[in-house]
């Protein structure tokens, strides 16, 4: 990077963008709300919620519990969802395109990075799983930041891998994405493969919504 000249970066959302981790988190919030005495919320509601970050996603679902509540429900999704990791019935599965995508980006000059609601650990251990782990030079989760649609992750991300915001793009499935996006002054690209659809993308303000991952290279490279 030089002083007139900021890097290009590319930042995904996780959950719902590079991976489709739905039954995983489905199936950990649902033992959280039962070991809590709370009826399953059910996938539709909790796909609504992913890319929150865990706390917040949990008080979505169940407004009515109290702070304290939220908090240990919290820590009860983790537990399940790590002893359903340790039970090997975890699948994370790249979606369509993605590996190519990436692959193609950085073959481009785009430096990229991950901003998700994941944890540290559950993040590295899905990039170290689908051998992605080198492919990003920044990687901003739940664990140092307040939840998205805060800007926070953004900025951080741009810090490390000296971007701008009108070098920087957000690529991501929700709402809250979209909305960190511009928050940030990044570009906003929504993804249609994800949890929220295209037209809830659009109403939040994302410039661009592709279909396929195989779309975004070429897309990114004809951005200002």
């Amino acid at each position: 990077m030089t002083a007139d000249r900021p890097n290009r970066l590319a930042v995904f959302d996780c959950d719902g963008t590079l991976v489709d981790s739905q039954a995983a988190i489905c199936a950990a919030m649902a033992d959280c709300f039962v070991a809590a005495g709370l009826p399953d919320p059910g996938a539709a509601a909790t796909r609504r919620v992913v890319g929150l970050s865990l706390v917040e996603a949990v008080a979505m679902l169940h407004p009515a519990g109290t702070a304290d509540l939220h908090a240990a429900m919290a820590g009860d999704y983790k537990r399940a969802f790590q002893r359903r990791r340790g039970a090997g019935l975890v699948a994370e599965p790249l979606f369509a395109g993605v590996a190519r995508a990436l692959a193609d980006l950085c073959a481009a000059g785009w430096l990229l990075g991950v901003a998700t609601g994941k944890s540290d650990r559950g993040l590295g251990l899905c990039l170290a799983h689908h051998g992605l782990a080198d492919r990003f030079v920044t990687l901003q989760t739940a664990d140092r930041h307040p939840s998205k649609p805060h800007p926070a992750m953004l900025f951080q991300a741009m810090a490390e891998a000296g971007a701008a915001p009108e070098t920087t793009v957000m690529i991501g499935d929700t709402s809250y994405d979209i909305a960190m996006a511009k928050a940030a002054g990044a570009v906003a690209v929504g993804v249609a493969w994800g949890y929220h659809a295209p037209a809830e993308l659009f109403a939040e303000g994302a410039d661009h919504v592709v279909d396929h991952a195989a779309d975004l290279p070429a897309l990114l490279e004809r951005l200002p």
